[in-house]
């Protein structure tokens, strides 16, 4: 069956985001497609900042640093990959009988929120204890009977729906939950994890600290990007549950720092 153009898009990104560039020739063999139907796509992610043309092909665009995409279009993005990276973190819930567990604000951590919603409670009396700085997600879970809910203080960021500052980091000083589930917008062997702003990194960071076992979540147009502030290195995390493998300097920094991956069949 023919790919559909969004589907094609996401194959395309995903394939940028491995291989730094692709060809026009590779694409139209891969999805079995006309040239003019690559080029097409190409011109129309690029119109959307997602790539750079080039002769015969494109390579991957060269993102500012601070670089922000609203919250809906990020929802809108590789959304398939998410999903099936979310569907992945599942095996790794707390116990459902007192496990506690916290969700980091980000549309993959929230696309896990929205399949914990959807479960059916396997016990009336297990309920998980669950934290999180996001609006979106404390607001989907918020009738799930198999959770108690609590969420952060502080100051929100619209973009994100985050909750942010210094009373959300010293909120977390005083939190150790069994496992912490978190987002990122850039995985890079040297710089390690990074996002765009300050007060969010912050968090991040406290969020990490607050957690026994680290999960990121992470599709992999996400690999080998940085954005402005670092706030983990590799060795920070226990697992990566990402949509295809790293490229080769990015798995062995992985490989190094003890980092389980997981890619999400």
């Amino acid at each position: 069956m023919a790919l559909l153009a969004p589907e094609r898009h996401d194959r395309i990104l995903a394939l940028l985001a491995r291989d730094g560039t692709v060809s026009v020739q590779q694409l139209a063999d891969s999805f079995a497609v006309t040239r003019e139907t690559v080029r097409r796509d190409l011109d129309q992610l690029e119109a959307e900042g997602a790539l750079r043309r080039i002769h015969g092909g494109a390579v991957a665009a060269s993102t500012p640093s601070r670089a922000e995409s609203s919250l809906q279009e990020r929802l809108a993005r590789q959304s398939e990959q998410k999903l099936r990276i979310a569907q992945a973190a599942l095996a790794y819930l707390p116990p459902e009988t007192g496990g506690s567990m916290i969700i980091d604000a980000g549309t993959t951590t929230e696309a896990l929120a929205g399949l914990l919603a959807d479960r059916p409670a396997t016990d009336s009396s297990a309920r998980r204890f669950l934290l999180t700085n996001a609006l979106p997600i404390a607001q989907r879970l918020s009738n799930a009977s198999s959770f108690d809910v609590e969420i952060l203080g502080g100051s929100i960021r619209g973009i994100t729906g985050a909750a942010v500052g210094a009373q959300t980091t010293t909120a977390l000083q005083r939190r150790r939950a069994d496992v912490v589930f978190l987002g990122t917008n850039g995985v890079d062997a040297g710089f390690g994890l990074s996002t765009p702003d300050t007060a969010e990194a912050a968090v991040k960071t406290a969020l990490l600290e607050a957690g026994q076992q680290r999960v990121l979540l992470a599709d992999s147009s996400k690999l080998g990007r940085t954005s402005l502030v670092q706030f983990a290195r590799l060795e920070d995390i226990d697992v990566l549950i990402t949509d295809a493998e790293p490229q080769a300097a990015l798995a062995q920094a992985l490989q190094e720092a003890e980092v389980d991956v997981v890619v999400a069949p």
